[in-house]
């Protein structure tokens, strides 16, 4: 990658040594929590931070609108290295590799790749356009794209290594097996995951009539969860038409894990918050389809082992509400594929990969994991930053081992 000539002198070497999905960055990641928490600049009394998010973000819609970034092929160091999943942190690891001269190829299991970024976050918050961009981007550094390859079907990963010449792998498939409450009427018709719901929309565009993976269209929907996930899904319900749509969760307002602008833009597009309030069953009808949801409400008492007080039901104060579609937005996990085919690939009881320290490196010689795989479902620039630390490492151990 290489600025074109007649811009700012140094400029590659920044670039080279930048974020390489700044225009996702800008848009997803929670920078009032991480860089801006930090800007001295906020620390000043009624000051606020530098817009660091939005300005990272208009940098590099500036510089892709204008093309003032040529994307090459570095020169080739004979070496392979296998990418599993093109999420963030698969994407970060196979661009750094590529900066390199490795010859890196990532497979993904669904037909679109950008992991989360294509089949998780909406539309209305991350332009497809732009992941794709950021793809085609990688391909013009010789990164190899293999879309519909289900490693742990298709591939083993010691088949990828033994067989297909693959010198070390990086495990950055993340976190997108979806959790339930366990509680009665999950199995009626109506109830769904976000992760489920949120894929239906973004990567089959379930919204289109003629749509080959619809998705039903509810018109009051509850969202139970607090995370960005529920938020993202009570908006997308409202897009495709619902007339109410609820959010329920347990604890208070203050301590939703959402970030504030997108609890903010939730409200002010009209999503009905019921804070400290639990969902205890489903209810449906005769046909299985749901009716409603009966809830408790709650309050808080000591804190737990998170550190945020322990909701505690209140006795007899149980309601119910008229809802036609249910979806459940209470955290993921990662798929077991890649464990329960991968002999030496330990994992936690969570099914999260277990890693030596930070440079991703796994249980496994030559293997290497980050990002939601590894962390369970966190941030983009988290995952990021996980497969930056794990391209070093991969070319240290390739590197030591060639001399």
């Amino acid at each position: 990658m290489k600025v074109r000539d007649g811009d700012l002198k140094g400029a590659n070497d920044v670039l080279l040594q930048s974020s390489s999905l700044s225009s996702i960055c800008g848009r997803v990641c929670p920078q009032e929590s991480q860089c801006e928490k930090y800007c001295t600049r906020g620390l000043r009394p009624g000051a606020e931070p530098v817009a660091i998010g939005r300005l990272e973000r208009f940098v590099a819609d500036y510089a892709r609108e204008n093309h003032l970034v040529a994307f090459e092929k570095a020169k080739p160091n004979g070496h392979k290295v296998a990418v599993v999943g093109s999420g963030p942190s698969g994407l970060t690891c196979a661009g750094d590799l590529a900066k390199k001269g490795y010859e890196v190829t990532v497979f993904e299991a669904l037909h679109l790749a950008g992991g989360v970024l294509s089949y998780g976050i909406p539309e209305f918050r991350l332009p497809k356009t732009i992941v794709q961009n950021e793809i085609h981007n990688l391909e013009k550094m010789g990164v190899e794209i293999r879309t519909n390859m289900v490693i742990g079907k298709v591939y083993s990963i010691d088949e990828l290594m033994e067989e297909h010449g693959y010198e070390a792998v990086f495990i950055g498939t993340g976190a997108g097996l979806p959790r339930f409450m366990g509680i009665p009427g999950e199995n009626l018709k109506g109830v769904l995951s976000a992760n489920e719901f949120l894929t239906r929309i973004n990567l089959m565009k379930a919204y289109q009539e003629d749509a080959d993976t619809p998705i039903v269209h509810g018109k009051r929907v509850a969202v139970i969860g607090g995370g960005n996930v529920a938020m993202d899904a009570c908006r997308c319900a409202l897009r495709l038409g619902a007339e109410k749509v609820y959010i329920i969760y347990r604890r208070s307002l203050e301590e939703i894990p959402a970030r504030r602008e997108e609890v903010h833009h939730a409200m002010e597009e009209g999503v009905d918050f019921h804070i400290l309030t639990n969902p205890v069953e489903i209810l449906g009808d005769e046909n299985l389809n749901v009716t409603g949801i009966r809830c408790i409400k709650m309050e808080l008492g000591e804190p737990d082992a998170s550190g945020r007080r322990r909701p505690v039901a209140i006795p007899d104060s149980e309601y119910t509400m008229d809802v036609d579609v249910v979806i459940q937005a209470i955290g993921t996990s990662p798929n077991p594929l890649i464990k329960n085919t991968t002999k030496g690939l330990d994992t936690n009881p969570h099914g999260c990969i277990i890693t030596k320290d930070e440079s991703g490196e796994t249980t496994k010689n030559g293997v290497y994991a980050g990002g939601d795989a590894v962390t369970g479902a966190a941030t983009v620039i988290l995952a990021m930053g996980a497969g930056k630390n794990a391209a070093e490492a991969i070319d240290q151990y390739i590197q030591a081992k060639a001399h």
